[in-house]
């Protein structure tokens, strides 16, 4: 009689074997996952690297450079890391869910101010994300999760937008719709229908709001047109989603670019504010961001943070700490303080340069045709030229000028380098001879 082994071995060798049948993770498995176009920007980033022309500019990437077109590192970063890295009680054990505390409420400070009743009151909640984009995420998760939506799930984005607002609300359930913002007739603001969206939105309704330096038109309301804003939202019960990923970086001053934010917290406006600091600190690989949502009381506030700490231990757990740590130096140390407003100050002022030198260029020497006062009147990073997709394509293709095809482009991109070419190039497209 075969031993039990030999019997168990026969069983094995009778069954059908299992290369024969059809694996469970087989490729029909995948087959209706469906191919996503490229990022625009980081594909126009990648055929920048690749083209070999001499003369070629990168206008499309939103990250500051200097002069000479490289990546630049703080001064203030740069001491602040040394700092970091002699330090002998650093360690690297998780931070709290929430953040790093004396980031965070730092932060709290440096955008709503040292005055802030919120804050005195103890109606600020503030959270540590993954830079802007993840407190868009987290702001935008909880508003899905405990706002008292009138009606359908919906937030008004301005029109244009960052195209990542879009992405990051649908995510969460909530359906963005465009309110009038732009006006490509004045290359500039289209305040009166930002107005009568804002009216006739129904109450309640949840509006996007760029704190300073929008992206992507470098378009802002004025001090009046904010307070007019300010007005019909408190009017309608509305409910501000403050996007702020420019403080300082656009007018080289904190104070001024918190301005919009901080009259609406005095007003009393209900509102949220996503606060990143990938460009005014040049930590863009470090992800520092904050979430602040603004309660009515205290106690509201406490529940408000303990909700937000479970969605955030959900989704990353712990925040990282080694850009919060950065930060948190620079904010609460006079004089990193002080230097880093300097720092600030190079940019903004580079960038604000450009705009001038672009502009006298286009309109006293080149005497290009139409009106380019919006290249002095727009305010940050990125400018809307007013170039349509023809001619943005034909700057691409044709003088290796690479700018996304609604003719935005980023004016840290500039330089005394590449300027006359690229004002000469713009002149040419123009005229129609490009």
């Amino acid at each position: 009689m075969p031993s039990r082994l030999t019997q168990v071995l026969q069983h094995i060798a009778s069954t059908p074997s299992m290369a024969a049948a059809k694996p469970i993770d087989s490729p029909e498995t995948w087959n209706q996952v469906p191919l996503a176009p490229p990022d625009s920007i980081f594909k126009l980033t990648a055929a920048f690297k690749a083209d070999t022309y001499p003369q070629k500019i990168n206008l499309g990437v939103g990250a500051y450079r200097d002069n000479d077109s490289k990546p630049w590192i703080l001064p203030v970063v740069k001491k602040a890391t040394e700092i970091l890295l002699h330090d002998p009680a650093l360690d690297h054990e998780y931070l709290p869910i929430t953040g790093l505390p004396d980031f965070t409420s730092a932060a709290a400070k440096l955008i709503l101010g040292p005055d802030s009743n919120a804050l005195k009151t103890n109606r600020v909640t503030s959270v540590q994300t993954i830079s802007g984009t993840g407190a868009n995420h987290l702001g935008a998760l909880f508003l899905s999760r405990f706002y008292g939506w009138n009606g359908e799930k919906r937030i008004y984005l301005s029109d244009p937008t960052w195209a990542n607002h879009h992405a990051i609300f649908k995510n969460v359930g909530i359906d963005p719709v465009s309110y009038p913002y732009y006006d490509p007739k004045t290359v500039g603001l289209d305040f009166n229908g930002f107005i009568s969206a804002l009216q006739s939105a129904p109450t309640r309704s949840v509006f996007l709001l760029h704190a300073c330096a929008h992206n992507p038109t470098g378009v802002d309301p004025t001090t009046e047109q904010w307070d007019k804003i300010a007005e019909v939202i408190l009017e309608k019960g509305h409910y501000a989603f403050f996007d702020c990923a420019y403080q300082g970086f656009a007018s080289g001053d904190l104070d001024r670019d918190a301005s919009a934010v901080r009259y609406f917290e005095q007003k009393g406006v209900p509102m949220l504010i996503c606060q990143s600091f990938a460009k005014n600190a040049g930590l863009y690989g470090e992800r520092v961001g904050a979430l602040h949502v603004i309660a009515p009381a205290k106690e509201t506030s406490d529940r408000v943070k303990s909700q937000l700490s479970v969605l955030q231990r959900s989704e990353i757990s712990n925040p990282p700490s080694h850009g919060a740590r950065l930060v948190s130096l620079i904010l609460n140390d006079a004089g990193l303080f002080e230097e880093w407003k300097r720092d600030i100050a190079t940019m903004a002022h580079r960038i604000i340069a450009m705009r001038k030198e672009l502009f006298t260029i286009l309109t006293e020497e080149l005497k290009t045709p139409g009106n380019w006062d919006h290249i002095v009147n727009q305010i940050g990073m990125f400018s809307y030229t007013g170039l349509n997709t023809d001619q943005s394509k034909a700057l691409v293709e044709k003088a290796h000028i690479y700018l996304t095809n609604n003719g935005r482009i980023s004016m840290a991109g500039l330089n005394t380098h590449n300027l006359r070419y690229f004002a000469e190039s713009l002149d040419k497209v123009v005229r129609g001879e490009l």
